[in-house]
């Protein structure tokens, strides 16, 4: 994540926390199932954000370890984990690296939930697997399909984000492309074996709100980006989804991959 600086989602953990669509419980399931969680295990999530996800693992795992680089994430989500009270979790500002300095631990399941194309990945890969217990692994969980079929109102709203933040997606302080080798692969090249599952599909319902909310919790959506226009643009962008559908509410289906690295022992 180095080359995109420190301020990749500055501003923006607010919105993280409170627009950013939960994960299904099919993942939850999936994951407990797929690696016999039973409340004795460690879990460590790499790119843990806000900790949402972190946090359902609580009654599944014995210690949860959440590390991110962004201080904001991690500070909200030591408030989240505060309020909720559940679960043994320690949360770490910073990058593995950083981490595996000061501490010494194994892990059965690490989760890095829609982060990985943000790190530097056969260097985390090769990180990961000393501190993997034999028989566990690294789940990599997306939903990026360039493929995927838009609907109106989709459109609309990408025409409505590309004429206010333009063209190239911008990434801290440089522009964010999607690497051309696949997760997949980076995984083969490693030392995990690679397994790759597809979950049942699972639909969100979203509204102008929401919608806001989620792109000022992207690293290209952030507020900054628009200055003085902010007004501007939210306007328009609500009198043209309202064009579509008056009623306020956008439904969208999704499809969630995971990409497993196993650890054989």
């Amino acid at each position: 994540m180095d080359k995109y600086g420190k301020d990749l989602f500055k501003g923006s953990a607010k919105y993280y926390s409170k627009y950013r669509p939960m994960y299904p419980s099919s993942l939850i399931r999936f994951l407990v199932e797929k690696f016999s969680l039973n409340g004795e295990q460690n879990l460590l999530d790499l790119g843990c954000g806000t900790g949402h996800l972190t946090i359902r693992f609580s009654d599944w795992c014995n210690r949860i370890v959440g590390i991110d680089t962004e201080p904001e994430m991690i500070e909200e989500a030591k408030r989240l984990h505060q309020e909720i009270r559940m679960g043994q979790i320690h949360w770490f500002n910073g990058n593995l690296e950083q981490y595996k300095v000061e501490h010494n631990e194994q892990f059965s399941l690490v989760t890095i939930a829609k982060a990985f194309h943000w790190m530097d990945r056969p260097k985390v890969l090769a990180e990961l697997f000393d501190m993997v217990t034999d028989g566990g692994g690294v789940a990599i969980i997306d939903n990026y399909d360039p493929n995927k079929s838009l609907t109106q109102w989709q459109v609309k709203l990408n025409e409505v984000i590309e004429k206010w933040y333009g063209k190239d997606r911008r990434a801290g302080k440089t522009t964010y492309t999607h690497p051309v080798m696949s997760h997949e692969e980076v995984i083969a090249n490693s030392k995990f074996s690679v397994e790759t599952y597809e979950l049942p599909p699972y639909e969100i319902t979203w509204t102008i709100e929401s919608i806001l909310g989620n792109l000022y919790s992207t690293s290209y959506g952030s507020k900054r980006f628009l200055g003085n226009n902010m007004k501007l643009f939210e306007r328009e962008l609500r009198e043209a989804l309202l064009g579509i559908c008056n009623s306020g509410e956008y439904k969208e289906k999704l499809t969630l991959s995971v990409k497993l690295g196993t650890k054989n022992g």
